[in-house]
């Protein structure tokens, strides 16, 4: 029957891969800029369109759904169109791969940068995740997946745990494991042990995602280990040079001036006079 779970999980996984209809990005990126922007060890959230995305997107209350590391050209390998590859990622129902930054160019993305991570360390923590490409993604587990199918309301202390439900191995992959887990080898802290919490439930969360198999993209965004880089103002921003549609109040219609005052009409009119 193990080829029958196979069969019936790559299925699935296809399905949860698919775009949502009639999803657009509220703000989408610029190859170009992002192309700039980018340096070895970075890691690039995307918010994605598609149907796992939505999932996860809700069970972490985030606007990012995926997490890619951005290694720079992994040797002589390009994509058919002699693109290098240069991001690495682990992707649902392929495993660990390696995409061109075009895959994501045109996205909304955010980049987080690990903050004063020696070079050394930089080329280690691409270097472990570029010898994991080609490592399986295990569809088997049909429940691991099947349970995204159903994105009923959760109560917010059970999110984390619909991520990590399960064999592992998938979800592992599906939340940022393998970034985690490249960071953690060089004893790099994505979130920091805190000795205060608004609450035990929110202690107890902090302690559990230490574990590489519960982070989530988010992780990347909200730790105080990794800063914020936005390709527009890397790149210089000068808010005059902004090209403005501005609309001429001419062809704006005008308003009824009226008086919020109690007593409706007849108060209305009073106030005028």
């Amino acid at each position: 029957m193990g080829w029958v779970s196979n069969g019936v999980g790559h299925l699935i996984a296809r399905y949860l891969g698919k775009p949502e209809a009639g999803y657009h990005e509220f703000t989408p990126g610029r190859a170009d800029a992002l192309a700039a922007a980018l340096k070895p060890g970075d890691v690039l959230l995307i918010e994605g369109n598609s149907h796992i995305a939505g999932v996860i997107k809700y069970l972490t209350q985030s606007t990012w759904s995926h997490a890619a590391l951005y290694t720079g050209p992994i040797g002589d390998r390009v994509a058919a169109n002699g693109e290098p590859l240069t991001l690495v990622e682990a992707e649902l129902g392929k495993g660990v791969v390696a995409v061109p930054l075009s895959k994501y160019g045109n996205a909304h993305t955010r980049i987080c940068r690990p903050v004063g991570l020696s070079d050394d360390d930089r080329v280690r923590v691409c270097n472990f995740a570029c010898e994991r490409i080609g490592f399986d993604y295990d569809v088997k587990n049909i429940l691991d997946l099947a349970r995204y199918l159903f994105p009923l309301p959760v109560p917010r202390r059970f999110r984390r745990h619909m991520l990590a439900l399960g064999s592992g191995h998938p979800t592992r992959i599906i939340c940022s494991a393998l970034i985690a887990q490249a960071f953690e080898y060089v004893r790099y802290p994505i979130l920091p042990r805190i000795t205060r919490a608004d609450s035990e439930a929110e202690r107890a969360e902090i302690l559990e995602i230490r574990h590489s198999s519960l982070y989530a993209p988010r992780d990347f965004d909200i730790s105080p280990y990794f800063q914020v880089v936005k390709p527009t103002i890397e790149r210089g921003f000068d808010y005059k040079s902004v090209a403005w549609a501005d609309l001429q109040m001419a062809d704006l219609p005008v308003a009824e001036a009226v008086a919020l005052v109690p007593g409706g009409e007849e108060a209305t009119e009073k106030t005028a006079a």
